[in-house]
């Protein structure tokens, strides 16, 4: 990876606890757009927004059709919508089929992404209970990015990140208290 244009987070049971930890040590001037996908009950309240806002500097905001990617900002994908990332750097959302159980569907978001942005974004996946998130992974790999997993000893539900690491060879795998200080490096 030369230089970091995006990373992606995607997430399912267990993950928001690794976000809160994570987000305070993130620093406020991250030269990148920062992407979460989590699986999420259908509705229309920003407590998760609100929640996530809380505990970081960077500006955070629930995606918006067509809203176009800004560095040191957190974007959170919508419920029931899959989040896509078109060439020109916006944000699409897609109500088609649910994959893997899932919409948003963390594949169909971590493939759109590294389709835009190749070797140049990093996609990390964390806690979960189904295997959503590793055929993506697998996609930012063959695409040159940087693939981070959390480490499963380290997640509420351990099947997300396990199966991902039986498929795939990760960059890292990471603790929460190690993930602020990746993500920051990656501006290097």
């Amino acid at each position: 990876m030369t230089k970091c244009e995006a990373l992606m987070i995607g997430g399912s049971a267990g993950s928001l606890e690794v976000l809160l930890k994570m987000l305070p040590g993130l620093d406020p001037a991250l030269p990148f757009p920062v992407i979460i996908v989590l699986h999420r009950m259908s509705g229309k309240d920003s407590i998760l927004t609100d929640l996530l806002a809380a505990k970081t500097q960077l500006r955070v905001k629930e995606v918006d059709e067509k809203d176009t990617l800004e560095p040191s900002t957190i974007y959170i994908a919508p419920p029931n919508y899959h989040l896509l990332i078109e060439n020109n750097r916006t944000f699409s959302l897609d109500a088609s089929e649910k994959v893997n159980f899932s919409r948003p569907s963390l594949d169909v978001s971590f493939e759109s992404a590294a389709d835009v942005f190749g070797k140049n974004m990093a996609g990390l996946l964390l806690s979960g209970a189904n295997s959503d998130g590793t055929a993506g992974l697998k996609i930012i790999a063959q695409q040159g990015g940087k693939v981070l997993v959390q480490n499963p000893l380290t997640a509420v539900v351990n099947y997300m990140p396990a199966h991902a690491l039986e498929q795939i060879e990760a960059d890292a795998i990471l603790t929460p208290d190690e993930m602020p200080g990746y993500i920051n490096s990656l501006t290097n």
